[in-house]
């Protein structure tokens, strides 16, 4: 199941009959692992890593650090899990440091994404301060260089 998964780390796009000859596995061996992975939630969901910039859409990205204020049984959890549940959220991240948590924000106009975050966010109870960051260039995504590179654009290796 290991080797399956590493498979599709590497690339999701290979169907069960294309992985299973990678790894020298039946389809049916594929097939059975992958369903396995999925029912015990180790496979979420299969995602395609888009350039926006190639598709000339036109969205806005942001950032936002948040500071909360854990609450009583529930800890940060409950109010992380309240803002992760939000269209706009794309991610949501527990973190160390100045701040607790690092929202991942989508929105089709600045206006959009300012709206969440001064009507949405930061008046929910137990947020105490947002900081808001946008995202003006992607350059890798999900481990993926937004423009790949040419031959040419390698650099020279010399002993």
């Amino acid at each position: 199941m290991e080797t399956v998964l590493q498979a599709l780390i590497a690339d999701a796009s290979k169907t069960p009959a294309q992985l299973a000859g990678i790894l020298g596995l039946t389809e049916v061996q594929v097939r059975e692992a992958l369903g396995r992975l999925e029912r015990e939630g180790t496979v979420l969901g299969y995602r395609t890593v888009l350039n926006p910039e190639k598709l000339g859409a036109e969205t806005v990205r942001a950032v936002i650090e948040v500071r909360i204020t854990p609450e009583r049984g529930g800890g940060f959890d409950k109010l992380a899990e309240r803002i992760a549940k939000h269209a706009e959220v794309r991610s949501c991240y527990l973190m160390s440091g100045g701040y607790d948590l690092m929202v991942e924000v989508e929105g089709r106009t600045l206006r959009e994404v300012a709206s969440f975050v001064s009507e949405k966010l930061s008046t929910l109870q137990g947020v105490l301060s947002t900081a808001t960051h946008f995202v003006l260039r992607a350059y890798k995504e999900q481990g993926l260089l937004m423009k790949p590179e040419k031959a040419e654009d390698r650099l020279a290796v010399t002993p």
